[in-house]
């Protein structure tokens, strides 16, 4: 079972969360965001919700369709930078926390540590 499935259009973005939480210790899968419903086995999904808002929301009907049951962290540029991660921004949209973009791999870690915890826990 990969550990974390990342679905983000841009390559560039793509490959540099795979580099962080890779370094981190987790097993990570990176997928374009035509590939969303891949169904690779997850414990996470971490998914790019671009803009316009219903091409997001169509979006992440197809992942929580192919996750069901996988936790899903949003990231987008559209989300208000110090909006909080949790509660209900996340609640909201329905998934299990947010990042606005542009973040540093420290948010994007405290993240992924809060909804499954540190790498070895996760493969746990």
């Amino acid at each position: 079972m990969s550990g974390i499935v990342i679905i983000e259009d841009d390559v560039l973005m793509r490959s540099l969360l795979a580099e962080w939480l890779t370094a981190e210790g987790y097993s990570v899968s990176a997928l374009e965001g035509d590939a969303a419903a891949a169904r690779t086995p997850a414990r996470l999904v971490i998914l790019d919700l671009y803009m316009p808002r219903h091409l997001g929301a169509a979006r992440l009907r197809v992942v929580r369709a192919a996750y069901p049951d996988t936790p899903i962290i949003a990231m987008s540029a559209q989300f208000r930078s110090g909006v909080r991660c949790e509660g209900p921004a996340a609640h909201a949209l329905g998934v299990d926390r947010v990042i606005a973009k542009p973040f540093d791999r420290d948010a994007l870690l405290h993240a992924v540590r809060s909804v499954i915890g540190s790498p070895v826990q996760s493969q746990a």
